[in-house]
């Protein structure tokens, strides 16, 4: 596949025809502003560390203190170092409050395991009694331990009906009924399968067996 020929190939190709003296670097440099150099692009040219182009001309941008280039054309052209944030153009220092770190990127900070954020601060997470610590930092972090569940500020014991099981659900009851039991009140009682029928896909009810239909409680022919 050809490429296209770009402006810059014509101009090439026209000055090294037209005068034979010519050099191949000094040809090269014909239509690439000051602070620039060539580039292999449509283009021809890109500006040197520390311009960028402003209206097809590559000018000179000041790094605020704590600040690296990018030597990037499209943004602003640099980023703050570690421990620091960009702040109105400049890179303002990022104050890390006690039982916190920077985080891997250098940009922001997290608390501590066993603190959690409160404003512009880490405060001790207060874990109730069946609790743990999780991984989080937000919300309550912590979990109750399995049977309980959290009411509050406080893990709560769940009673488990007979026949039932635990779920760590911070809605409903806390339990389920096991395969062919139904939930009634605060019991499991037994799912009554009519003849011709069997038990449901969730266990807490029945269905009837092929070609019979439901009918009230039973199953009939069709």
């Amino acid at each position: 596949m050809r490429r296209p020929i770009t402006i810059h190939a014509v101009i090439l190709a026209a000055l090294l025809a037209t005068c034979p003296g010519v050099a191949f670097s000094q040809v090269v440099s014909v239509g690439v502003p000051e602070n620039a150099r060539a580039a292999n692009h449509s283009r021809g040219w890109e500006c040197e560390s520390g311009y960028r182009e402003v209206d097809g001309a590559c000018a000179v941008f000041e790094l605020p203190a704590n600040a690296y280039p990018t030597n990037r054309s499209y943004d602003r052209g640099w980023e703050c170092g570690r421990g620091y944030r960009n702040v109105h153009e400049t890179c303002a220092i990022i104050e890390v409050p006690t039982n916190a770190y920077l985080n891997s990127f250098g940009d922001k900070w997290e608390c501590d395991r066993g603190f959690r954020k409160d404003n512009d601060g880490c405060v001790a997470i207060k874990v109730p009694q069946n609790g743990f610590l999780t991984d989080s930092s937000y919300a309550l972090g912590w979990k109750c331990h399995g049977g309980f569940r959290a009411i509050g500020e406080t893990c709560a014991a769940v009673e488990v009906p007979e026949n039932g099981y635990f779920v760590d659900a911070s809605f409903g009851p806390g339990w389920k009924c096991g395969r062919g039991y139904r939930a009634d009140d605060e019991s499991c009682v037994p799912v009554t399968i009519p003849e011709n029928a069997h038990i449901n896909y969730s266990g807490d009810g029945w269905d009837c067996d092929r070609p019979f239909s439901k009918q009230g409680g039973k199953c009939v022919r069709p």
